[in-house]
């Protein structure tokens, strides 16, 4: 995720900025994200132990990997935002029955990968409308 790069034309700078999808696999952030949809990400340029070119806010949805599971992507809203020296924030599930922050406590800065702008592709009603249509044929 280093792809990020300033590059100068004359006096102007400008910033290269990275975008990718992720693909929903779980109900915590349901009813809002459903698994089978793919989400508009702004990945984070990560310098110095922190995400530094997308502000993250209270009401966001982040994607971020933990420390315990490298690797693994997990979607959730920022519900409060600890800064002690480093900053941390309080993740939470859309659906209550979710896991977060409520049972892994703060995640750092560090653990942030990127922020989710939007929704792209709803999977979940393309399948609805397919089942539909067959459930009308046969009747």
């Amino acid at each position: 995720m280093s792809s990020f790069r300033t590059v100068r034309y004359g006096a102007v700078s400008f910033r290269t900025v990275r975008y990718g999808t992720v693909a929903v696999a779980g109900l915590s952030m349901s009813p809002t994200y459903n698994p089978g949809d793919w989400l508009l990400v702004r990945w984070v340029e990560l310098k110095g132990g922190g995400a530094r070119n997308v502000p993250i806010g209270v009401g966001e949805v982040v994607v971020f990997e933990r420390e315990e599971q490298p690797g693994i992507f997990y979607v959730k809203r920022i519900e409060k935002i600890v800064s002690d020296g480093t900053t941390k924030y309080w993740v939470t599930s859309d659906n209550p029955a979710g896991i977060d922050s409520r049972t892994w406590g703060l995640i750092p800065m560090s653990g942030i990968r990127g922020k989710v702008m939007l929704r792209v592709y709803k999977l979940s009603e393309r399948r609805e409308r397919k089942f539909t249509k067959k459930r009308n044929k046969r009747a």
